[in-house]
């Protein structure tokens, strides 16, 4: 089972505020933390007790904090990669790097001592993890890690990021990526238009974005990039990431029967595996109901996205619910109860047969 994790950023908050949303995070089960060291300004000693403070606080509630670093903070700091005591006695349970290095550096670095696991940059679509690889680390001490982008328009294209994830996946690297809050207000940088790992999910709401990496598969971890996400997010999220099966949001439309709320919203639902190009069928509702009466009623023309259920005059199909997957003619036969949210319509190219699947109502 993967983890979530929230992110927090100590030079641009207070310890107060940080505690207050670890606490929050910790109740609904996130377990990881990112922060960032890429850059200090100011006092050293006291930019690094402070991270400390919240690095603590963070291993009290038992959550594992990685530390995002680059290659001149090595040298500010004067860490070497053969010595990973500093991130040790900080407390942090791993160091993500930003930037790497040739690929021999990170395979020491993650025979450390201390069990500190080193987080690579996934979002790259190079060669750098099999050079990593080529070294023999230790793959226990050895994550991956997608990018987050701040700036709109900049994030990952979807066809780039399932290449760069499966070859994280051929090697059995733990894997995560990053969705974006709309209640956060801040990242590492001052300007930011929310952050995110997949351009496609900027906008999207949060439970949306995690729904979706759960049906593209391949992604271990999950983390909030920005700060601070509400709690009516951090619940969301993480009803969305431990749901049994993905929770598909429909609108119903007024006219809808009660009998066909049942259909919808009170049964499991299985997609047939013998697929339609037309629609996707979930038919166990015509026997799980069959005694029900399905009166004609909304027989408009049917559009992608419209769910409808078969009424009485379909004889042995009355009670099946599917899912418009094309725009079809209706004779009569077929009752328009809903329509999937429109932010998650794009959800219905990734449901596979005979994978199961709910509805949930969206208010």
């Amino acid at each position: 089972m993967g983890k979530l994790g929230i992110s927090i950023y100590p030079e641009r908050s207070t310890f107060e505020k940080d505690k207050a949303y670890l606490e929050l995070a910790h109740k609904y089960g996130f377990r990881r933390v990112f922060t960032s060291l890429l850059e200090i300004a100011g006092d050293k000693e006291k930019v690094l007790a402070g991270f400390k403070k919240v690095v603590d606080y963070a291993n009290s509630l038992g959550m594992e904090v990685m530390v995002d670093i680059n290659p001149g903070l090595f040298k500010q700091l004067e860490i070497s990669y053969d010595d990973l005591s500093f991130f040790h006695e900080m407390g942090a349970d791993g160091v993500r790097l930003d930037i790497g290095f040739t690929g021999a550096e990170e395979a020491r670095m993650t025979r450390n001592p201390y069990g500190i696991k080193i987080e690579i940059n996934m979002s790259q679509g190079t060669t750098y993890v099999d050079s990593i690889m080529d070294y023999s680390p230790n793959t226990e001490n050895l994550l991956g890690s997608h990018n987050f982008y701040p700036h709109r328009y900049s994030g990952l294209e979807y066809n780039f990021f399932l290449k760069c994830t499966e070859k994280f996946r051929g090697y059995n690297l733990n894997t995560m990526a990053f969705v974006n809050s709309h209640a956060a207000t801040f990242g590492p940088w001052p300007t930011q238009d929310g952050l995110c790992t997949l351009e496609d999910h900027r906008d999207l709401e949060i439970a949306t974005q995690v729904k979706h990496y759960k049906l593209i598969g391949g992604i271990d971890d999950i983390t909030i990039a920005n700060a601070y996400a509400s709690e009516a997010e951090l619940k969301a999220m993480a009803e969305a990431f431990n749901a049994a099966v993905p929770e598909i949001k429909v609108v119903p439309r007024t006219s809808i029967r009660e009998n066909e709320r049942k259909c919808l919203f009170e049964a499991n639902h299985s997609y047939r595996g013998d697929r339609s190009a037309y629609i996707l069928r979930s038919t166990m509702t015509r026997v799980i109901y069959k005694d029900l009466d399905f009166p004609a009623h909304d027989n408009d023309e049917i559009h992608r996205g419209d769910v409808i259920i078969d009424n009485d005059g379909y004889g042995q199909y009355k009670g099946e619910t599917q899912i418009a997957l094309k725009t079809m003619k209706n004779d009569g036969r077929v009752n328009v109860v809903g329509r999937i949210s429109d932010d998650e319509l794009f959800l219905l190219d990734f449901l596979k047969p005979w994978s199961a699947f709910k509805f949930i109502e969206n208010i």
